[in-house]
């Protein structure tokens, strides 16, 4: 199906098109472009433009570019534009406007891709759906999902992040969406902004983007609740709360969380709801109801939602567990590891401990007689000054109490592994390498590990590394 013709994409973006080709989908990457793609020579930590080449030579349909690249012919096909970004903004802003369907934009200081993935799960099930890639959330990557997006996409959903002050609104004015939804205000990015409240301000921004008579849904058990609320209101929207207090729209009554799985009880309106999720966490329960919320505000169907969020399971680096066995032979001599090394926050930190208490290690099978809870634990990053404290501070957290040994990772966790008692305490490391190394001394038969940390602290080598340790079972 033609995503886009040399005609339109120069309207679009007001470039010169060479050639008269058609293309079927967008990249910004050789090692993952298709054939029949257009290449997007974007100017990051490397030069785009340099790729070009190469793109075409894979089957690259086109290549948006600022000039003729070094070794493409001048009657390749290509569309030049003065500005590659703003080209691609173009693109992503003429598929948004070309699109008849519904558009939900996705924002929070946690959860925001799990929570994109849950609603692409559900809503999949009843609408044809397209939703951005990976984290795919800055100034580049909305405007990549949306030009993206094939003609006939019935939701869309785009999921917008942010760094600093003032990202977030343009990105939302870009997307148009008819349901905004904010998972969690929290102390993520504290270092770019005075307090909380200021971050609350920024989430609230997305709701500056909303179509008019649009839908606002929003956790509504926070301290800065009333910020996104006012936020809301003053953008005409129609608010939709979820969350445990009783005052909320949705609202959890009962949430059991097992080994690998959460069942959760909700009132929903005046309505009874009971759905499950095939993963341990509180805080996944938590965007489920949200998610319905933006189930009901599209009209949708909710008992088909339910249904389908039993589907979804956290990917790589967000909460996916495996079984990794340590012996080809015997397959009881295993761990389970579960791999959340993809970004960290104090309050996402909180809900993984929370996982890994509830988890239950297997006795009898290793060097340890008993099986134990491990927490290999990176640095949270861009906390702004009170971030030693706040690592210090997960000390004091209850699921805390119920890990077996704590390995710290990063300057910032060396407080954490101080305020741990001594026999909670493992190894610190300055660097995610040094744990890698030892990765077969940390883990044993009937363990569960739960690795986290943000994406800066490179805990992902650390999982890497374990994965190394397993083998794959006889019948593979």
């Amino acid at each position: 199906m033609t995503l886009w013709n040399a005609k339109e994409a120069a309207k679009a973006t007001g470039g010169e098109a060479r050639g008269d080709w058609s293309v079927s989908g967008v990249s910004i990457d050789t090692r993952t472009i298709q054939p029949g793609d257009l290449f997007v020579a974007l100017q990051a930590a490397r030069d785009g433009h340099d790729f070009v080449a190469q793109a075409l030579e894979k089957g690259g349909g086109a290549a948006l570019v600022s000039r003729v690249p070094d070794g493409v012919s001048p009657e390749a096909p290509l569309l030049i534009v003065p500005d590659v970004l703003r080209a691609l903004e173009a693109l992503g802003r003429a598929a948004r406007a070309r699109m008849e369907g519904k558009v939900v934009a996705v924002t929070g200081s946690v959860g925001k891709t799990s929570t994109k993935e849950m609603l692409r799960t559900v809503i999949s099930g009843q609408r044809r759906t397209h939703a951005a890639e990976a984290s795919y959330n800055n100034h580049w990557g909305v405007p990549l999902t949306l030009a993206r997006m094939p003609r006939d996409t019935e939701v869309a959903i785009i999921e917008i992040g942010m760094n600093h002050p003032g990202e977030i609104a343009p990105l939302a004015r870009l997307a148009r969406p008819h349901v905004a939804m904010i998972t969690t205000v929290g102390t993520a990015h504290l270092e770019a902004f005075e307090n909380i409240e200021g971050i609350a301000r920024e989430k609230a921004s997305i709701f500056s983007g909303l179509m008019p008579d649009g839908w606002a849904v929003l956790n509504g058990d926070l301290d800065t609740t009333p910020i996104l609320i006012d936020a809301a209101e003053q953008a005409g929207a129609r608010v939709l709360t979820f969350g445990e207090k009783a005052s909320n729209h949705h609202r959890l009554t009962k949430v059991d969380i097992i080994d690998q799985a959460t069942i959760a009880e909700a009132r929903i309106w005046r309505a009874k709801a009971l759905f499950k999720v095939a993963a341990a966490g509180r805080h996944y329960a938590q965007n489920a109801l949200g998610v319905l919320a933006v189930i009901r505000a599209l009209d949708l169907d909710r008992a088909l939602a339910c249904t389908d969020l039993a589907q979804w399971a956290p990917p790589a680096g967000r909460g996916m567990r495996e079984r990794l066995l340590l012996d080809p032979v015997d397959d009881h001599l295993a761990f389970e590891l579960i791999d959340d090394a993809f970004n960290a926050s104090p309050v996402s930190m909180a809900a993984s401990l929370e996982v890994i208490a509830a988890a239950k290690p297997q006795d009898n099978l290793g060097r340890h007689a008993r099986g134990r809870r491990i927490a290999i634990l990176g640095e949270m990053l861009e906390l702004g000054p009170d971030e030693i404290a706040l690592h210090a501070g997960l000390a004091d957290l209850p699921s805390m109490m119920k890990l077996d040994v704590v390995h710290c990772v990063g300057s910032r966790m060396k407080a954490l592994h101080a305020a741990l008692p001594p026999e909670q305490r493992g190894r610190f490391a300055a660097k995610s390498t040094d744990l890698a190394e030892r990765a077969a001394r940390l883990v044993d038969a009937g363990d569960v590990v739960l690795v986290k940390g943000s994406k800066g602290s490179k805990v992902s080598l650390v999982v890497d590394a374990l994965r190394k340790l397993g083998h794959p079972p006889q019948d593979a």
